[in-house]
């Protein structure tokens, strides 16, 4: 992978991206189905910063009557086209600040783990103009809660020894988070925001472990290849021999209702 790459720029990443990164927490998926003005078989739904389109099958299987996974990258909406099955998705080139949507087109929008790439102020305005009255704009990220179990806090850990400086761009509970909920109550196109959060855990194979890992961009991009390649090195020796690794995952999703 070269030193090259951009951060937000997933190209070379998807297919890791697509098989290995986990599903997001059902039990806040049904939640923020719940906030929905109309049942899910009423809902046109667009997920902006769609990726490979793991959040956008899980909303689709809830059976949402249409669905459009807006996505900048080729590479990301090439794979997530291909792993579509039997889905009915239609898949865009658009970005958060310029959806290519019609206007009052859809009644929900989301951005699952890509809102922080995101301007804040063009991206929400853009969300007002597509969403129908009363229609609702969704943030989720689904970070890793490795403090319960102690093998993920050590290669957690390791990444300062290969940068001391190293800053995640968003983990779920960094960044625009921190302040998402005073940020989208001070803006001008959306009231009633609520939070939702919500613990599944993921049993992963070695193999799936090691293609999540590959698939983070802003690490790759921090450290240069070298590093990079050095620090999955450190990995596959942590869980050599391992059959199984445990991750718990923590999804957090911030609904917000479109102003009038």
């Amino acid at each position: 992978m070269s030193n090259e790459m951009k951060a937000g720029d997933f190209t070379g990443l998807a297919r890791d991206y697509s098989q290995h990164r986990p599903d997001y927490s059902t039990s806040v998926l049904k939640g923020l189905v719940g906030l929905l003005d109309k049942p899910i078989s009423e809902i046109d739904f667009a997920d902006v910063g769609a990726g490979t389109g793991i959040w956008t099958r899980m909303v689709t299987a809830q059976g949402a009557k249409s669905v459009v996974a807006v996505e900048p990258n080729d590479d990301m909406r090439s794979n997530g086209l291909a792993d579509n099955g039997s889905l009915s998705i239609s898949w865009i080139a658009g970005s958060a600040e310029s959806t290519g949507l019609q206007s009052q087109s859809v009644d929900w929008l989301t951005m699952a783990s890509s809102f922080h790439w995101a301007d804040f102020d063009k991206a929400t305005s853009e969300f007002h103009r597509v969403l129908r009255p009363r229609g609702r704009f969704t943030a989720l990220w689904n970070p890793r809660l490795i403090e319960v179990n102690p093998l993920l806090v050590e290669i957690e850990a390791h990444l300062s020894t290969l940068r001391s400086d190293i800053k995640r761009v968003s983990s779920g509970r960094s960044g625009i988070t921190q302040t998402l909920t005073e940020q989208l109550w001070s803006s001008p196109f959306f009231d009633d925001v609520v939070y939702i959060e919500g613990r599944h855990v993921l049993t992963m194979t070695p193999e799936r472990y090691l293609g999540a890992w590959r698939s983070v961009n802003d690490l790759r991009v921090q450290l240069g290849s070298h590093s990079f390649d050095s620090f999955l090195d450190f990995v596959a020796d942590k869980i050599r021999g391992l059959d199984v690794i445990e991750a718990t995952y923590l999804t957090r999703a911030w609904s917000a209702r479109k102003r009038d």
